[in-house]
């Protein structure tokens, strides 16, 4: 395994923490635009969202977390740290594809549809991969693939709702 210096972490966590405040602001933007408060969606379709939404902040600050700590603590510490929020991301994982079969909520988009599958599938790998490659208490540069796993899977995830809620309006939702 090569080695991996703090100063990879910390800059990772620079990169984490930019997709943090981006999606942070592009929510307050969202909920303070028109676009927020004429739209009709359904109920299912609305809690499927603030879940997707709650995903997306927890997968970013993983990497934001877990490498603060790596950098600047032993690395049982951040096998730790990567242990409880893999715990919460499982969790929110399941919640979000609960929510997506709910009635009326993967109706939304099929980009939410698809980038809840490819999600699922990334959480599954990146939870594992830091002890498949490094043991019971892996060494930093075990974690690197799993955060980076964590960065691209926030990244696209961001995509696939900013596609959805500022994309082109339906054919129904066009007005006469």
């Amino acid at each position: 395994m090569r080695e991996t210096s703090d100063e990879f972490f910390l800059a990772m966590a620079e990169v984490s923490a930019a997709l943090v405040g981006t999606l942070l602001i592009g929510v307050f933007f969202y909920l303070d635009s028109d676009l927020h408060k004429t739209r009709q969606g359904a109920a299912a379709a609305d809690r499927y969202m603030r879940s997707g939404v709650r995903w997306i902040f927890l997968v970013s600050a993983v990497p934001l977390i877990v490498s603060l700590t790596l950098a600047g603590l032993e690395p049982f510490w951040g096998a730790l740290t990567f242990i409880a929020l893999s715990v919460v991301l499982v969790a929110l994982t399941a919640n979000t594809t609960y929510r997506t079969v709910a009635r009326g909520a993967s109706a939304i988009s099929s980009a939410f549809v698809i980038n809840e599958i490819a999600t699922t599938a990334a959480v599954v790998v990146l939870v594992t991969l830091p002890w498949v490659l490094g043991g019971w208490v892996p060494p930093p540069p075990a974690f690197v693939p799993s955060l980076l796993l964590a960065l691209g899977s926030g990244f696209f995830s961001i995509v696939a709702l900013v596609m959805t809620l500022f994309g082109p309006a339906r054919q129904d939702d066009t007005p006469p």
